[in-house]
């Protein structure tokens, strides 16, 4: 790894030291300066001429400045002759903004992603994006991991003998059944209408969680709207307690407040992808900075990342039946 140099902004660099621990290198620094008219300016102080420059910068609150600071990062290691550039964003925030479901609205997601790709960047590696379309919006490779497997591991070896993965809605049910499957659960999932970006409206469950512990499985959680609703409409089907796990757990407004005292939540999982809350101890974070470091390697050497994206020791997935006209010559 010797020609491999390692930056990181100022949104998470407690993951960013955490991935060079594991690659065995030493995080290079940076300077980020403002000046009296607020404006950004990134120096990278380790050389990069014809190197493997990783940029380490979830886009977490506030996302604008860590944007801005990554753009700028990009640049700076652009115009040091770096021999590629990736873009390490292990939460991309504007990955939710995907769809044109409004007139006249912005589609943020890929607007940022032309963004990063005219800065300069040549690969971005990211984790557990909102949505899969959203790998698309990038003209760059997309490295696309997932932290199912590192979730996984904090439940294997406990007794989930009356315990069901829920996914809080039907187009999370994919990730959840791959979830449920590293387990060996059965899995339902909530039928949920978002009707603000705080409040969402969940009327039925569809599957049978009555007398189970429901293992609730999300990409992301912010305000927690969405979880408190679930918790009502799950205790009303009849499950008998939660554990919420998440990715990317941001918690921001009232979450921790909703979440710490709910008296039906047992215990909240996420992961280090973006920094944790720091009021909240009995909050469990599972590290993914193996994985990322992992990528890293992978990447650098031109080996395969694929094996990564399932996330899994394959021992705990076995492959699911091919349909039959996979068999066919």
């Amino acid at each position: 790894m010797n020609d491999v140099v390692v930056f990181s902004g100022s949104a998470h660099q407690a993951l960013a030291d955490r991935i060079c621990t594991h690659l065995g290198v030493t995080r290079s620094p940076a300077e980020i300066k403002r000046f009296s008219n607020d404006c950004l300016q990134a120096q990278l102080l380790a050389n990069c001429r014809q190197r493997d420059v990783y940029i380490i910068q979830p886009l977490v609150p506030p996302t604008q400045e860590h944007l801005m600071e990554l753009l700028l990062m990009i640049d700076a290691a652009r115009g040091a002759s770096a021999a590629q550039i990736t873009a390490v964003m292990p939460h991309y925030a504007y990955a939710r903004s995907d769809k044109k479901d409004a007139s006249r609205i912005s589609l943020g997601g890929r607007l940022v992603a032309d963004l990063i790709a005219t800065a300069g960047c040549s690969r971005v590696l990211t984790m557990a994006l909102h949505a899969p379309q959203v790998h698309g919006f990038f003209s760059t490779p997309v490295d696309h991991l997932t932290a199912i497997g590192v979730l996984a591991d904090h439940f294997r070896g406990t007794d989930l003998s009356t315990s069901i993965v829920v996914s809080p809605d039907l187009g999370n049910a994919k990730v959840a059944t791959q979830f449920a499957r590293l387990l060996g659960l059965p899995v339902a999932a909530g039928s949920k209408q978002r009707v603000a970006d705080d409040r969402v409206v969940i009327d039925s469950i569809v599957g049978d969680v009555a007398g189970r512990r429901a293992i609730v499985l999300d990409d992301e959680i912010a305000t927690g709207g969405s979880m408190v609703e679930l918790m009502d409409r799950l205790e009303e089907a009849g499950a008998t307690e939660a554990a919420i796990v998440c990715t990317h757990g941001l918690f921001a407004g009232k979450a921790v407040e909703r979440l710490r005292g709910h008296p039906f939540v047992t215990e909240v999982v996420t992961t280090d992808t973006v920094p944790p809350p720091a009021d909240w101890p009995e909050l469990t974070v599972r590290s993914v900075s193996a994985l990322f470091a992992e990528a890293i390697s992978r990447i650098h050497h031109g080996r395969s990342v694929s094996s990564l994206f399932e996330g899994v020791d394959p021992t705990h997935a076995p492959p699911q039946p091919r349909l039959p006209f996979d068999t066919l010559p």
